[in-house]
């Protein structure tokens, strides 16, 4: 059980962010075990011819069978929404008893390997092999990604104001839980501590390769909770079902088809590739269903993200 202590339960402890580099890292738990990330199989699919030229073996030694990662590979990222190389860069600076203590931690027994050497020559190649990893297997599909978590942590915010941090916590994963000013993170492992988010603060950081809610291992580092994102299943989905027939014959096909799938907060690019339309076509159509008060918008980072109003509900209900 790890505890974090909020320094007076007050929304200003708590901020979201985005880190491609967390993803990243994290990924490299489905390449490990595929079976434990059903979801993530047709991106799986889609590139592996690419990893074929990627060094493999280095990846497959920065996670062990309990699909652990050292914590200097997934840092509390600082900013909204992360930069790769931003993130790449700042781990060129850990300093060498970080990098051999946390790769030990998760190879308790021995290091692979491909992980012995001088601890900055080790980072180096790490660095080198994320770098060649983000280029073949992320950097194509990141825009659809990043739309999923930005959707993500709309909606927490959404229900953060609805309803309070309590109901925040409870929904971001079953194994999280915040009593008074005490948040506790349930774990599979043994580790246990407890710690103050006072002057650091808590970050909560959305994941697509989170099966359940992690926290660093050592108590030293900032608080942070990687977790599942919402609308994974949507992610990688490019057909949409039919939109009833009576909700067509009145705003037509195209406009009947983003209502049905505005049910979460979702840029135009990922509608776009989802209906196989031009991004300034699905515009026009969310500015006029936006107009008739269909949807609502709300900004996070450099995308607007749409979704579903009240109205629009009922509309599609009544269709």
């Amino acid at each position: 059980m790890i505890e974090y202590e909020l320094a007076g339960n007050d929304l200003g402890e708590v901020r979201f962010a985005i880190s491609p580099l967390n993803e990243l890292v994290l990924s490299l738990r489905t390449l490990r075990d595929p079976g434990r990330f059903p979801l993530q199989l047709p991106w799986l699919r889609a590139t592996g011819p690419t990893r074929a030229g990627l060094d493999l073996e280095l990846l497959g030694a920065l996670t062990n069978e309990s699909l652990w990662t050292p914590d200097f590979l997934t840092p509390r990222p600082y900013t909204p929404l992360g930069r790769i190389d931003d993130e790449l860069a700042a781990l060129t600076g850990t300093p060498a008893g970080v990098v051999g203590a946390d790769l030990a931690e998760i190879h308790p027994a021995m290091l692979p390997p491909v992980l012995r050497g001088r601890p900055d020559k080790v980072l180096d190649r790490v660095l080198a092999a994320l770098r060649d990893y983000w280029e073949a297997c992320f950097e194509p599909y990141w825009a659809r990604m990043r739309t999923v978590l930005e959707a993500d942590v709309v909606y927490r915010g959404r229900v953060t104001a609805q309803a309070g941090l309590a109901a925040m916590f409870a929904g971001i994963d079953p194994h999280v839980r915040l009593d008074d000013t005490v948040l506790r993170i349930r774990l599979r492992s043994d580790y246990s501590y407890r710690t103050s988010t006072a002057g650091r603060g808590l970050t909560l950081t959305p994941s697509l390769f989170s099966r359940r809610g992690s926290v660093p291992i050592s108590p030293e580092e900032p608080p942070h909770i990687m977790y599942p994102a919402r609308g994974l299943g949507t992610l990688w989905e490019t057909k949409t079902t039919t939109p009833p027939t009576a909700l067509v014959g009145l705003i037509g096909r195209v406009r009947a088809q983003l209502l049905r799938l505005l049910e979460t907060p979702t840029s135009s690019t990922e509608l776009a590739v989802r209906l196989d339309v031009t991004p300034s076509a699905v515009n026009q159509h969310l500015r006029a269903l936006r107009a008739a008060g269909l949807l609502i918008s709300a900004r996070h980072g450099r995308s607007i993200l749409y979704r579903r109003s009240d109205l629009g509900d009922r509309v599609l209900r009544g269709a």
